[in-house]
């Protein structure tokens, strides 16, 4: 089920919402945790049933590795057999992960490689796979070390599926998320939560309806024909993938929050005005914080981090990136995107290191240049359609905008049409200024008060958006 569909918005959510507060509201807490579980299930297998079956699986195991832990833990039981279970934990989970999303990435490989021809699998990426694995591999991680503990099933997954953080993050850590569903206060419906959740919610989905799907187009354009694009065609592609994707997402975690926040917990931020970065540590610090956070935690700090000589550190910092690109997707272009994000912390690491200060301008311009041009590996659908279009980024194909640009349009919602031959450098422009220059949702969420005011400007900003909800499409990071 999509955040952005009119089944969520106007029947899933609110049921799920007053059911889940009706039965607390008669002490029935119990029944109320069952009925989130079930809700958030229900959310889940909407797109596909079949997969139901997947993602419970995959709960019971990882609660049962767990609990395994948890126990030779308490029966002081030897490192070495509590090492065992672990490793079984997390191979388990990454040889699932890695049948769903890289079977066929490896087949296609050893075909090459070795001349083979095996046959494809063609399986369908099951939603939020990469996200609940990665959620529960924090999980047993976090056991084996003795930060988490959880006895009792049904929480456990509650903390898994909990719909608004389970198809495309946030990844969340056991620690901080079951305090709150414990919390008695946060089993009673609090307005003030409420009202700043409909805020940052249509908010949210304002940026993915009236922004991100109407530069869509454009984007997906000009990938579609990399090799007609000119000059200024391929600068207007990457940049209207770079703020499509920014505002996609953006507008994803606004929700999930949003949705969160209605149940009063608090998921923890996973975006922060990454184009506002000055440095490429900058960006990773503010775009996908909890991606960061879990490859900081569970890969580089593992591998040595930064405490075996600056050589390590740099092999460290590549390795955490590769695995990152890679988790992205199952593609080459997706390693390199990888590679290229690696390669540019460690020069900035020694950069750092002479302590050269450049204007704060200039380092946010070769930043931001450096992720627009990034990006288009992660976009495009090969190697080479990435080529082409970093070739027409150059000049090498010619220099106007082409009549396949001039026939498109951006239409911002339903009330605002712009013809692209006219107004799209205009609009790149001032979606940039949005992303450098404006607050962001955390900080005018954090500041929300509830009056008539707000009241008539969170009004204003659904009946807008709510007038724009037509087509109805996937977020992008649903694909990773």
């Amino acid at each position: 089920m999509l955040f952005n569909s009119f089944e969520f918005i106007f029947v899933f959510l609110p049921v799920t919402l007053v059911v889940y507060f009706l039965l607390n509201k008669r002490k029935l807490t119990k029944a109320a945790t069952a009925w989130l579980v079930f809700a958030s299930l229900f959310f889940y297998s909407w797109w596909n049933v079949k997969y139901l079956a997947l993602i419970v699986g995959s709960i019971i195991f990882n609660f049962a590795i767990g609990t395994a832990l948890a126990k030779i833990a308490k029966s002081d039981g030897t490192e070495w057999s509590k090492k065992s279970v672990l490793i079984f934990g997390l191979v388990a989970n990454v040889l699932l992960l890695g049948y769903y999303k890289y079977a066929d990435f490896f087949i296609g490989n050893i075909n090459t490689l070795v001349g083979l021809q095996l046959t494809f699998q063609k399986i369908i990426l099951p939603l939020g796979i990469s996200f609940f694995t990665f959620t529960q591999i924090a999980y047993i991680v976090d056991a084996y070390a003795g930060k988490a503990r959880e006895y009792d099933l049904l929480n456990y997954a509650l903390f898994v599926t909990f719909f608004p953080h389970l198809l495309a993050g946030p990844i969340i850590h056991h620690k901080e998320m079951m305090p709150q569903f414990a919390s008695m206060r946060n089993k009673v419906l609090n307005y003030r939560n409420l009202s700043r959740a409909l805020f940052l919610f249509f908010i949210g989905l304002s940026k993915k309806i009236i922004i991100a799907d109407s530069i869509s187009p454009i984007a997906n354009a000009g990938f579609d024909a990399s090799a007609q694009l000119t000059f200024l065609d391929a600068w207007v592609t990457s940049l209207s993938y770079t703020f499509q994707i920014y505002f996609d997402f953006s507008a994803y975690t606004d929700i999930a929050l949003a949705a969160s926040l209605m149940f009063n917990i608090r998921l923890p931020f996973n975006f922060n005005s990454p184009y506002k970065a000055t440095d490429i540590t900058d960006f990773w610090r503010r775009w996908h914080m909890t991606l960061s956070r879990f490859l900081r935690d569970y890969v580089y700090i593992p591998l040595g981090g930064n405490r075996l000589g600056s050589f390590r550190t740099y092999f460290n910092l590549m390795a955490t990136f590769l695995v990152g690109g890679l988790w992205h997707g199952a593609g080459w272009t997706f390693v390199l995107w990888g590679f290229l994000h690696g390669a540019a912390t460690v020069v900035h690491r020694v950069w750092t290191k002479l302590e050269i200060d450049l204007p704060r301008f200039l380092a946010w311009f070769i930043t931001i240049n450096f992720i627009n041009i990034t990006w288009v590996f992660f976009r495009a659908r090969t190697w080479e359609d990435a080529l082409r279009i970093l070739r027409a980024m150059t000049g090498m194909h010619g220099m106007e905008l082409s009549s396949r640009f001039e026939r498109l349009g951006i239409n911002f919602g339903s009330l605002v049409f712009m013809h692209v031959n006219k107004n799209i450098f205009y609009v790149l422009a001032l979606l940039m200024l949005i992303a450098a220059l404006v607050k962001n949702s955390n900080d005018l969420s954090e500041t929300f008060k509830p009056n008539w005011k707000n009241a008539s400007a969170i009004i204003i900003i659904a009946f807008y958006t709510l007038l724009s909800l037509h087509n109805v499409t996937e977020f992008l990071y649903f694909n990773f």
